[in-house]
């Protein structure tokens, strides 16, 4: 193996990983594939990660921690709950305009040949987002600036698992504006006002 193989950042490996299991899925992709991409060989690869679970792991968390990042970003532009509500869906949208799926809802739908590991990070990532979204409706249900009838946190189910399955469905039909029309719904779903119809940059 030469020294330039084993110098390939994990963060490239990762890069590529990435892409490849939002538009493939976790079973759609070799090491071989990405060694490809790379121009490395499967030995460097390896050298990063020892196996394709230790890969998956590794997706999941830095893509958990890359959320999370986005929602605190959120958190810090702005105050108002369907603000950041809007910003949310933009989240999403954001990734299925660059024709992929999120990641893990993308490996939620391998949920049943995924290793123990690999399961047990996407329910953290999912976690993550529905007490994030808690956290916003109990806000905006306060400030009257979002309206629900159900508890905050069965509505937040409601939101993760519209817009990711609004993404797979869009997805098999090659039709983003089939996520596009679920989303605004949702928004439109949640407002308290006119002007919540439109996700909106992040």
């Amino acid at each position: 193996m030469s020294r330039e193989d084993w110098s390939k950042p994990a963060n490239a490996i990762l890069d590529v990983a990435e892409r490849l299991a939002q538009t493939r899925g976790y079973n759609g992709f070799s090491y071989a594939d990405i060694a490809a991409k790379l121009g490395v060989t499967k030995a460097s690869l390896h050298y990063h990660f020892a196996s394709k679970e230790e890969l998956g792991r590794a997706l999941i968390g830095r893509y958990h921690k890359g959320f999370g990042s986005a929602l605190a970003s959120i958190d810090g532009k702005t105050v108002d709950p369907s603000r950041k509500l809007r910003r949310y869906v933009a989240l999403y949208d954001a990734v299925i305009r660059d024709d992929r799926m999120c990641l893990c809802g993308m490996l939620a739908a391998e949920y049943a040949t995924l290793p123990a590991s690999m399961q047990e990070g996407l329910k953290q990532f999912f976690d993550l987002n529905e007490r994030w979204l808690t956290a916003v409706l109990q806000e905006g249900r306060r400030s009257g600036s979002i309206k629900f009838k159900e508890a905050p946190s069965a509505r937040a189910r409601v939101i993760v698992g519209t817009l990711e399955g609004a993404m797979l469905v869009a997805r098999s039909y090659g039709d983003a504006r089939r996520f596009h029309a679920a989303a605004q719904h949702l928004l439109a779903d949640c407002s308290a006002r006119k002007g919540l119809r439109r996700a909106e940059p992040t």
